[in-house]
């Protein structure tokens, strides 16, 4: 293991190592700066002051865990979060980051990792503080657990001890954002971050010389990881933000990239896709993106279409279409898997949609009857990619769609406390390889030409009449089919009904859309229960019956696929991951327990929906 890290030309074998060699060869250099409202520069802190921090804040938390012990870090984006985050490596405990609460009842993912991993001390802010402790209150089997906050008050020497930690030790429990109710804990070792942050570094030409800009959260795997430890890392700054402040304003991540000339940034394809909608051609042409080399592009699908118009709109501030950097990965891969040529435009294929509902690549020219996607690249190093079919455990001939396999240094050792799962996703075997354990992504794709090509999720793919049908694309026509329906906030998933599997597409509206045609019915009062200040009349209001008539009419146009329902949500209610994915299963849950929050709804006359 060690060796391994070696080769990688690190100057330690563990996180806690490198912070170290960073505050003794660059103590002065800024190691992160943070935008409290995303606009103005309200802290930065070196790596010596960094490191200070860190060990008096270890030598707290050492009096309270053992080495090993579960750590749950509910902090906002910040310095705060870094201090505490390192602070627990070096006192040998194993980091839990989670999303901060802001209020008692706000904690149910949080009790649910509470649950899982067990762990003794949570780490939060002043401010957040009483509304931990109150929820400790109410639970009390969760006791020994205590809260705490860090005492710079308090400077404590830090005797490490027993507590260094070793390159296969777990450094922290990534939980997943997926689509279940109930997270599961990713162990990722010291040896998995710096590998992957190699990988990172390597693939996207990253060097000291590096800036970036980060506003992802930090609770998940692509905040934490390329954001904050792989600047540590790699020794390049980095420049922060709340996703609130993002959120709020999307320009404010442009500009941030502006303002401090950076080079490396990036974002799902949502963010791209706000960048669109709400920058006028006076703010575009404001900025100077001409440094930002590495636009990067991942966790959830990436649209040819939104890379073509934002290479447009953002042209006259610099930008060029071969700084866009689609890439794949996940949390049980540590994050990265594969990424392209930070050099070059990524590839594109237009295949035939036909033969994709049949699982196969077909090329074909671009026209109505294909379908573009954009590969996210190729694997480096030890990392390999198998395109796997999954239920034979056989590789897919190189005209087929199968479900993507990994396997390298990079895959995290498995679900904590779940050896079944973690022998059926981490320890997968193929028929000629036996020898080898695969990660199964339950992702679907293919690879051509070396570079890999996502087209969706295993479990998510719909079979409707004898067709397979990516939710993603039924969710991108009902998107923009229609101004009211707000972006990015599309589900579509199927229904058993009559033992025939229906489509049913729920979607947000916005709020001055949203109207009547007729009053509120018994039916949905109690998901208006409290809210109808948000339903008056506005001038742009719009009937319901229209975005409907709107969905009906484009789904059955672009797919040939009847919608058996359709949910009109309340803004901001349709249930998603902490990373910002929909959770389509949990969209299925609600509509059929009648708990999504609706504003409207379109039954199939005559049908009945249980």
């Amino acid at each position: 293991m060690r060796a391994r890290i070696q080769r990688l030309g690190l100057p330690a074998d563990t996180l806690v190592g490198l912070l170290r060699e960073r505050s003794r060869i660059q103590p002065d250099r800024a190691a992160y700066s943070f935008l409290a409202d995303g606009e103005h520069l309200s802290e930065t802190i070196t790596y010596l002051e960094l490191t200070a921090r860190v060990q008096s804040f270890a030598g707290q938390i050492s009096k309270l865990v053992a080495p090993g012990d579960r750590v749950l870090l509910l902090y906002p984006s910040g310095i705060d979060f870094i201090v505490a985050f390192f602070a627990c490596l070096f006192a040998g405990a194993v980091a839990v980051p989670a999303y901060p609460p802001r209020n008692v009842h706000k904690m149910g993912r949080i009790q649910s990792i509470v649950l899982d991993c067990q762990p003794g001390l949570a780490l939060t802010t002043t401010e957040n503080l009483p509304v931990v402790r109150s929820w400790l209150e109410q639970h009390p089997e969760f006791q020994p657990l205590t809260a705490q906050v860090e005492d710079r008050d308090e400077v404590v020497p830090f005797a490490e001890g027993d507590r260094v930690p070793r390159p296969d030790g777990l450094a922290l429990l990534q939980y997943t954002s997926g689509s279940t109710s109930t997270p599961k804990g990713v162990m990722v070792t010291h040896a998995n971050l710096l590998y992957n942050c190699a990988y990172i570094t390597a693939a996207h030409g990253l060097s000291p010389d590096t800036v970036s800009v980060s506003w992802l959260p930090v609770y998940h795997d692509m905040g934490l990881i390329d954001g904050i430890i792989n600047p540590i890392v790699a020794g390049y700054p980095a420049y922060l933000m709340s996703p609130v402040a993002f959120l709020q304003k999307p320009l404010r991540w442009l500009e941030a990239i502006s303002r401090y000339r950076a080079t490396h940034s990036g974002a799902p394809n949502f963010a791209y896709e706000l960048c669109l909608r709400k920058g006028s051609e006076e703010q575009r042409g404001a900025l100077d993106l001409s440094r930002w080399t590495t636009a990067y592009n991942g966790a959830e699908p990436v649209r040819v279409n939104t890379l073509e118009r934002f290479s447009e709109a953002y042209a006259s501030a610099g930008f060029r279409p071969t700084r866009h950097y689609p890439c794949y990965g996940l949390a049980e891969a540590t994050l990265m898997v594969t990424g392209g040529d930070p050099s070059t435009a990524p590839a594109l294929v237009h295949v035939s949609k036909e033969a994709l509902e049949a699982q196969r690549i077909v090329e074909v020219p671009a026209s109505e009857v294909s379908k573009p996607l954009v590969a996210c690249g190729r694997v480096r190093m030890e990392t390999e990619v198998a395109i796997v079919h999954p239920e034979a455990f056989r590789r897919c001939a190189p005209d087929e769609i199968g479900e993507i396999w990994v396997s390298g240094p990079t895959v995290a050792r498995g679900y904590w406390q779940r050896p079944e799962e973690t022998e059926r996703t981490f320890r997968a075997r193929l028929a000629d390889v036996p020898e080898r354990a695969f990660l199964r992504t339950g992702d679907l794709g293919f690879v051509k030409d070396g570079e890999l090509y996502v087209t969706g999720r295993l479990k998510d793919l719909l079979v409707i009449g004898g067709r397979n049908h990516y939710p993603q694309d039924l969710e991108l026509t009902v998107e923009n089919c229609h101004p009211s329906i707000r972006a990015g906030c599309v589900a579509a998933f199927s229904i058993e009904v009559e033992n025939e599997e229906r489509l049913v597409v729920v979607a947000e509206v916005e709020r001055r859309h949203r109207s009547f045609r007729k009053p509120p019915t018994e039916g949905n009062l109690e998901a208006m229960e409290g809210r109808l200040d948000s339903f008056e009349a506005a001038p742009r209001a719009l009937l319901a019956d229209e975005v409907v008539d709107c969905v009906l009419e484009a789904v059955a146009r672009e797919h040939e696929l009847p919608v058996y329902a359709v949910g009109l949500l309340m803004a901001a209610s349709i249930p998603k991951t902490s990373s910002g994915k929909i959770q389509r299963q949990a969209c299925k849950r609600g509509f059929l327990n009648r708990e999504l929050k609706l504003v409207g709804e379109w039954p199939m006359r005559g049908a009945s929906l249980g």
